[in-house]
């Protein structure tokens, strides 16, 4: 049975959403699922719900990292927290993986330096999966683990998102493309025409650079940046997509008339809303680290823990570390 360790402390309504998003996993995928925290607190959340046989433990943990903690300082200073201890139940191999909705950069701070990368890894990568215009999935990466990156790490991202779109996503040859600002190869700074030229000799389907309108089109199904790009692209289609929907919510409830053409659009706006939903998609996954560590959104409810740990055991069952280094070897001596 995949083990997966549950950071119960680290979400923005926590531990409410952790623990039922957990029986929820443990109920329906066959899990089993370590809830790491304080325990005086887990303990009446977890006793709401009937679920004394279902294959969930508590790990006690005596502090929790705060979204106003600074990433390294809570690294050093609160190592008895729950993500520290969900961490080391994944390195010592307690866990097959560990999922938190907590503080982003101490997640991954404590990911990168506790559980360490991958041999073949240079720098780890974010990847955030959401929906596309064709009806299918597409993943964007870096989307935030990274400041900085060179060529290379773009090249490395590369390859570690087509791994992870195909054990995820089922497609066997999915495209990739380089997020840049024209689509002809000599557009864009020094860093991705560099990796471009990368790119173009990779076994991968590489289809060239994209623009950012292409980001939910479909036209691929891999789009590769530094985190710097990404993580400003992913922030400005979250607050969008919230900006639309208000906008909408606002118009609908205008005037009689859009109340009722809203009434007889119900089962469109709640199939449209499903559709974009983040929580069906869990969390973004941290390629590159020695296991399996997938990052929640801070809001995330009991449907997004549940999610993200069907995330973190698929990526354990098909052992997508090993696929890696397997993969970045041969790019290595291929270069």
């Amino acid at each position: 049975m995949i083990t997966i360790a549950v950071d119960a402390m680290g979400g923005d309504n926590a531990p409410r959403p952790e623990v039922e998003g957990s029986v929820l996993a443990a109920r329906e995928l066959g899990v089993r699922v370590l809830l790491v925290g304080q325990p005086n607190v887990i303990r009446p959340e977890l006793a709401r719900h009937a679920a004394p046989n279902l294959p969930i433990e508590i790990v006690p943990a005596s502090e929790v990292i705060t979204m106003n903690d600074h990433p390294a300082q809570a690294f050093r200073r609160k190592k008895d927290s729950s993500v520290h201890v969900a961490a080391r139940l994944v390195r010592e191999a307690k866990a097959d993986g560990m999922v938190s909705a907590g503080n982003t950069g101490a997640v991954m701070t404590v990911a990168r330096f506790l559980l360490g990368t991958l041999e073949s890894v240079d720098r780890v990568a974010l990847a955030a999966p959401f929906p596309n215009a064709k009806g299918g999935v597409s993943v964007l990466l870096d989307v935030g683990a990274n400041v900085d990156s060179k060529a290379e790490h773009l090249e490395q991202f590369a390859v570690m998102g087509e791994i992870y779109y195909r054990m995820t996503f089922g497609n066997k040859r999915p495209r990739v493309g380089l997020l840049s600002v024209g689509e002809e190869e000599i557009k864009g700074n020094e860093l991705t025409r560099e990796v471009y030229t990368r790119l173009k000799k990779s076994h991968m389907q590489f289809v060239g650079n994209v623009e950012g309108g292409d980001l939910f089109s479909g036209a691929v199904e891999v789009i590769v940046c530094d985190g710097f790009v990404g993580n400003i692209a992913l922030k400005i289609c979250e607050g969008l997509a919230v900006q639309i929907f208000e906008v909408l919510r606002k118009s609908l409830k205008s005037s009689p008339i859009s109340q009722f053409g809203a009434l007889l659009s119900q089962g469109a706006f709640k199939g449209l809303k499903k559709k974009i939903d983040y929580t069906e998609y869990g969390g973004a996954p941290l390629l590159g680290v020695r296991g399996i560590c997938v990052i929640g959104h801070g809001r995330s409810n009991a449907n997004a823990v549940k999610n993200a740990i069907r995330v973190a055991a698929g990526l354990a069952k098909s052992r997508i570390n090993e696929k890696i280094e397997q993969e970045l070897s041969a790019t290595a001596a291929l270069a």
